[in-house]
């Protein structure tokens, strides 16, 4: 199985820049030939000269990862907390201005008649404007 070779024109860089270009060629290649699960045991093996010693800080990470999900787990439980609160808090202030309404509106329907009432007696008695 042959591969098209990449040709790269490169111009005149500094040392650091060839290196890393060489660098990046070969997480190319690697990305290329190892499939996915393959291409993180490599990149273990090549920290830790392949003897293992990786499992330590794999705990270490798996642990941080497991406290971060708990905090993260706590922290949108009181959110969610929060926002039940507000709107058990809105519901009841909502309540508590439709009464106020309703017992407004029955004023005013009383007030309504009351001048209704004042208005037949004034002009049953005569007095006129």
């Amino acid at each position: 199985m042959e591969r098209p070779s990449l040709e790269i024109k490169l111009p005149d860089t500094h040392e650091e820049g060839k290196l890393y270009v060489v660098d990046s060629l070969n997480n190319l290649n690697k990305l290329n030939v190892c499939p996915d699960g393959s291409q993180h045991s490599l990149d273990e093996e090549e920290n830790t000269g392949g003897t293992g010693e990786n499992t330590a800080g794999s705990n270490i990470r798996n642990q941080c990862l497991f406290v971060t999900f708990i905090l993260t787990l706590i922290v949108s439980l009181a959110l969610v907390s929060f926002v039940i609160f507000l709107i058990i808090q809105t519901r009841n202030k909502m309540d508590q201005i439709s009464s106020r309404l309703i017992s407004e509106k029955k004023n005013i329907e009383e007030l309504k008649k009351m001048n209704n009432m004042i208005l037949k007696h004034l002009n049953q008695s005569g007095i006129k404007e």
